[in-house]
């Protein structure tokens, strides 16, 4: 019986009921994740050590790096992929212990209000996400960083450094904000695929 609920649930994930919503875990699950490990890895992988300052000193160069980055580009995507996972995620379990097939969630009024809460919630999640990113890291990274270095009891209270890569940098982040903002676009479609389908099925009774 525990294999039977993996099962519904992996296809649940896999297999979403809707046209847009199976395209949407494609988007989501290859092009976005590959993006974020692959070429994520190969632009931030190394910033830390590429991060130098004048002086040239590790403590100082860690310290204006924290100071620049609170918390590092690919943890914040990587946690924004996982949490915007998981409103779906919990209502494809809900279906899989419930022994729910994706038929019956546009069929059932109450399944169906349901998985439209669960896709508001993900488009929630990723505004959220969105405007953090901005708050973060902003849209464009700058070649030099001026660091606050008061609390370092240093002569100098401003302390220039130098950002690797910067160019690369901004147009990653450029394509991340793409990638969220198609994300959105794909779950409001998703609400309104949910809601004529709904109504073609009424129709049809």
């Amino acid at each position: 019986m525990s294999l039977n609920y993996i099962k519904n649930f992996y296809e649940g994930c896999m297999k979403p009921p809707t046209v847009i919503g199976q395209f949407h875990t494609l988007f989501f699950g290859s092009v976005r994740m590959f993006f974020l490990g692959v070429l994520g890895f190969a632009v931030y992988g190394n910033e830390a050590l590429h991060f130098s300052c004048d002086p040239d000193k590790r403590e100082v160069n860690l310290f204006c790096y924290n100071q620049f980055r609170p918390i590092t580009p690919q943890v914040f995507w990587a946690l924004q992929l996982v949490i915007v996972l998981v409103p779906g995620a919990i209502f494809h379990l809900y279906a899989a212990c419930k022994s729910i097939n994706q038929e019956c969630i546009l069929q059932k009024p109450i399944y169906t209000v349901i998985y439209i809460l669960s896709v508001l919630l993900r488009i929630s999640l990723e505004v959220v996400a969105f405007w953090l990113q901005i708050h973060l890291f902003g849209f464009q990274v700058k070649p030099l960083y001026l660091c606050d270095a008061v609390s370092l009891g240093k002569k100098l209270t401003i302390i220039k450094c130098m950002v690797p890569e910067h160019f690369e940098k901004t147009i990653f982040l450029i394509a991340m904000y793409t990638f969220t903002a198609i994300t959105i676009v794909l779950c409001v479609a998703e609400i309104f695929e949910i809601i004529f389908r709904r109504l073609c099925f009424l129709i049809s009774q």
